[in-house]
Order: structure tokens, then sequence, then C-alpha cells
């Protein structure tokens, strides 16, 4: 079964010396968890996305079509990145994501693949 481990965090980037080097550390910690992931096989995909400010939305509603330019202000979070990985169990999907070192300092959302819906 595949889920997908979404790394939820603050859209706020680092300002200081000092916060961007914790991202730069946090980052290698992530980069490790990724690697241990694939050496176990259990890694489908993963990466880091970037900031929302370079995002867009896109929607239709009653017809017309239409496109929102990055930063989004409503958005409190964002998903910071994620690893699909390829799992026997919902069990075994949330103990890995509980090694994901995000777990420290964002909130980590495990969700099955699969149709959106069940009829």
């Amino acid at each position: 079964m595949s889920f997908m481990v979404l790394i939820q965090q603050s859209g706020a980037r680092p300002s200081t010396e000092g916060e961007r080097r914790v991202a730069a550390e946090r980052m290698e910690r992530m980069r490790r968890y990724g690697a241990d992931l694939q050496t176990r096989g259990l890694l489908l995909a993963s990466d880091s996305l970037r900031s929302d400010e370079e995002g867009v939305r896109i929607q239709v509603r009653e017809g017309k079509r239409s496109f929102s330019d990055g930063p989004f202000t409503e958005s409190k979070e964002i998903v910071g990145g994620f690893f699909l990985i390829d799992v026997h169990t919902r069990d075994e999907a949330l103990a890995i994501a509980n090694e994901c070192p995000a777990v420290e300092w964002s909130i980590v959302e495990v969700r099955q693949s699969g149709p959106c819906f069940d009829e």
C-alpha cells in the first residue's frame, strides 16, 4: 500500500543567520531520513516543495476560470515536502512517519493513496 507522508510547516522563511543554520541542520536530518527509507526499500518518491510565493491556485466557479498567484495569505501552514512510501499496513506507515525528524518542528500527516471516496 502507498502512503503519503506530508510535512506541513509554517510558511515563514528563516530570516536570521541562526534560523538559517537551524533550517540547514533540519534539512540534513530530513535528507538522512529519506536516504534511510531508500536503503530500506520503502521510498517510492520524495521531494521538497518551494514556497507558496511561487505557487498558483486554479479554480473554475460558475464557468469562470481564475488563477491566483501566491503567496496565499489565508495559508497558515504550507506543505513543505513529502515522502511517498510503500508499506504493508497503516500501522507500519504511522511508525515510519513517527521516525521522521520533522515531527519535532512541523506537523506530519499520513494519508493512504487511493480513491478520494468509496461508492
